[in-house]
């Protein structure tokens, strides 16, 4: 996902012309936001042969304003961020497969298949899955057909273009209360924020920042339960949970943010993963299947926090590089 004046150079990351399906990897890694690109440059380090295969580059990372907590950076946007993680890389000739989703993982002897949506095949030794998560959908009448017509995932990405409109964001945690925050600074009219539940989840800090802001309304203990308008988002439909009365908000757009779900498929039919799809992994980022790894947000590892996929990616990468030492197979 590109932004205004910036994208990711991708094409500078590559060396050779990308993986060769007739080679086989020590390791292949599958992502490519910090997990997949931290796994990437601790291979690398440890001189293994890799290559990388990913949708694209930067991951959650793209959807993210302001980033203040990740160390060595008082204040970074995630965009400036990401280009950070690919000038790392930069560095290291790591071959990658981009625009080519991985749709499974499978194994083959001692060695794992990994089979992208253009029908591919690439071989491993071993396998890091640094996937990440994707936005979780109301799944409610009108999201489909308006997604890109009102309906937007990425206050990061489409805020700019609500400027003096009303909007209307549905989630309760911090990445809806971050989003309102980054609609307010684009100057949209009014927002108001549609919460499930009772009582708000964001993190005090996040509240505080747009409690008295006169222009936007926080809807608790409501659902949204349809997105109407003729050839672009006109109102949203929300439901009280407790009385179960209907009321349409005029809207010129609504922001889902109500969590997200783990991409997990490609390993669905091989790794264990808990009730919520995320892959369980111990401590060395190993899942049940020896030699498949897996790091960052897509697995059970708590926190999901940019600092910590990153260093889960560099957990699996020497993960990886001890198992096929301790299999002598390097």
């Amino acid at each position: 996902m590109d932004f205004p004046g910036f994208s990711l150079d991708v094409s500078a990351l590559q060396s050779d012309g990308g993986p060769n399906p007739d080679e086989i990897y020590d390791v292949l890694v599958i992502g490519g936001g910090p997990a997949a690109m931290t796994a990437a440059v601790y291979a690398a380090r440890k001189m293994l042969k890799l290559a990388l295969l990913t949708k694209d580059f930067g991951g959650q990372v793209m959807d993210t304003s302001d980033i203040e907590n990740y160390m060595g950076f008082q204040t970074i946007t995630g965009e400036e961020l990401a280009k950070k993680f690919q000038e790392q890389i930069r560095h290291f000739e790591v071959p990658f497969r981009k625009d080519d989703g991985v749709l499974s993982v499978t194994q083959d002897g001692d060695l794992f298949l990994v089979r992208t949506e253009n029908d591919v095949v690439f071989r491993g030794k071993t396998v890091i899955l640094a996937t990440g998560k994707r936005s979780r959908p109301l799944n409610v009448p009108g999201e489909r057909e308006f997604t890109g017509k009102g309906v937007a995932y990425c206050a990061t990405c489409d805020a700019p273009f609500y400027a003096g409109k009303d909007v209307v964001v549905a989630g309760g945690a911090n990445s809806a209360l971050t989003a309102a925050m980054d609609l307010l600074k684009a100057q949209a009219t009014h927002v108001t924020l549609v919460n499930f539940i009772e009582g708000w989840q964001a993190d005090e800090v996040l509240m505080a920042s747009v409690r008295d802001d006169q222009r936007l309304n926080l809807l608790d203990f409501h659902e949204v339960v349809r997105i109407e308008g003729k050839d672009r988002v006109e109102a949203v439909r929300v439901r009280n949970r407790k009385t179960g009365e209907e009321t349409v908000i005029r809207t010129n757009g609504i922001f889902v943010e109500i969590g997200l779900l783990p991409n997990s498929e490609p390993v669905a039919e091989l790794a264990q993963v808990n009730d919520v799809r995320e892959v369980l992994v111990d401590c060395h980022c190993a899942t049940n299947v020896p030699g498949l790894f897996a790091a960052g947000d897509v697995t059970t590892v708590p926190y999901k926090q940019i600092v910590i996929s990153a260093g889960e990616g560099a957990k699996a990468a020497l993960a990886a590089y001890d198992y096929l030492a301790q299999k002598g197979n390097l």
